[in-house]
């Protein structure tokens, strides 16, 4: 071990007698430095697990590109379409879709709703892994009524259980004599929760056969086409649809899941990019205290600098003792700040200490997330910070006169 280095861990433990004050004002910098650190990490890991919570469930439920005409007509050859978009390997599954607006009745209560037909033996998307209660079963059993699966806010709404019957129809314009609703009556088979209002509160989901006749649609006819690529990342989502936009032009409109729901996107963006520079202020601060820390550290030890210069030691062992004392406080609160984030986190996916309003969040509890290299990079920018707020004091050390220091006893 470097004499500097050794003098700087000896200093560090603080074992001089009346040295209390100092201890107990070192004691609080390394506490700064470790809230701060800790504070940052947990939030890098909330934003991160926000971000992750919301696209798998953003991605998993909604499809990523989806088909349609530009005048909002139904595609009068959809499966030609379908049958077109076999040429592109990105495409893991795709489907035709009829949806329109509803009223949906039970013997309870009666809203209206958007209903979704989509392919009986199973959906595009990855719905049947949110159903919470029953299943996601759109077939026709004996009792010749067909599945329907809906939203936990909307069967709140309809105060619907599983097995209840539920009655849809569609209105075109005022209703009349001529102008009779079309009727159909469903078992309501399952009921799905995302956590997305915009999507437990909106959609109702049965078997496309069904939904067009409701609409009066043939087999071969769709509102659109969604579309399910095999990468799910965002950025291949859009790369992928600028693609397909050389292939399908006008009467055909394409819109990414993005663009669809960008709101959402944009949200989530926006805490991942301000949250944490707003928590790295405390990193900032705790720094920018050791700088009084180990200037007291100098003057405590002032006597000491000039006992070392007297025999010999050069202004850069000094300045060095000094900032290694200075970074060992560092280290100290960075390995106790990593210690309490990792802690929460463990404390958090175990036991969800923060619970949340889905209807504001889109989740029941703050998920956790932690990177790596998040911590690599706020341990980096920890030490350097504290490295630097420490050499100002330590270059004041180094520059002290040892004459006066021992003519004077200061």
């Amino acid at each position: 071990m470097k004499f500097e280095s050794y003098l700087a861990l000896r200093y560090f433990k603080g074992t001089r007698k009346g040295a209390r004050f100092l201890s107990f004002i070192k004691s609080m910098t390394i506490l700064g430095v470790a809230i701060g650190s800790a504070g940052l990490l947990i939030a890098l890991s909330i934003v991160h697990g926000f971000k992750s919570t919301i696209n798998e469930k953003v991605l998993g439920f909604a499809p990523h590109i989806t088909v349609t005409s530009f005048i909002g007509d139904p595609l009068d050859r959809a499966d030609s379409v379908l049958t077109f978009l076999d040429r592109f390997d990105e495409i893991k599954a795709k489907q035709i879709v009829v949806e329109g607006q509803v009223m949906i009745q039970t013997k309870d209560g009666i809203t209206g709703t958007l209903l979704k037909g989509v392919n009986e033996t199973g959906d595009v998307s990855g719905l049947s892994e949110y159903v919470v209660e029953g299943s996601f079963d759109l077939t026709t059993p004996d009792d010749g009524f067909p599945g329907l699966v809906i939203g936990k806010k909307l069967a709140q709404q309809l105060q619907a259980d599983i097995g209840s019957v539920i009655t849809v129809y569609t209105v075109n314009g005022v209703p009349s004599l001529i102008n009779s609703p079309e009727i159909q009556q469903y078992r309501l088979t399952g009921v799905y929760q995302t956590g997305i209002d915009i999507f437990d509160g909106l959609y109702a989901i049965s078997a496309r056969k069904y939904t067009s006749d409701l609409f009066g649609l043939s087999p071969q006819q769709g509102h659109g086409i969604e579309i399910k690529l095999k990468d799910a990342n965002i950025a291949h989502i859009e790369s992928f649809d600028r693609e397909l936009d050389k292939h399908l032009t006008i009467p055909y409109y394409k819109e990414s899941i993005k663009a669809r729901y960008g709101n959402i996107f944009a949200w989530v963006e926006l805490q991942e990019n301000m949250i944490p520079l707003v928590i790295s202020v405390m990193i900032i601060v705790a720094a920018f205290n050791l700088i009084g820390t180990v200037l007291m550290m100098v003057l405590e030890r002032t006597r000491d600098i000039g006992i070392l210069k007297t025999i010999g030691s050069r202004s850069g062992i000094i300045r060095r003792v000094f900032l290694f004392e200075g970074i060992l406080v560092s280290l100290m609160g960075l390995a106790i700040g990593i210690g309490i984030s990792l802690l929460f986190a463990w404390l958090q996916i175990n036991y969800q200490l923060i619970p949340l309003s889905e209807d504001n969040y889109y989740m029941s509890y703050a998920p956790v997330e932690p990177h790596m290299m998040d911590f690599v990079i706020v341990s980096i920018v920890t030490i350097v910070l504290c490295a630097l707020a420490s050499w100002l004091p330590a270059r004041i050390a180094a520059k002290t006169d040892p004459l006066k220091v021992i003519s004077y006893g200061r």
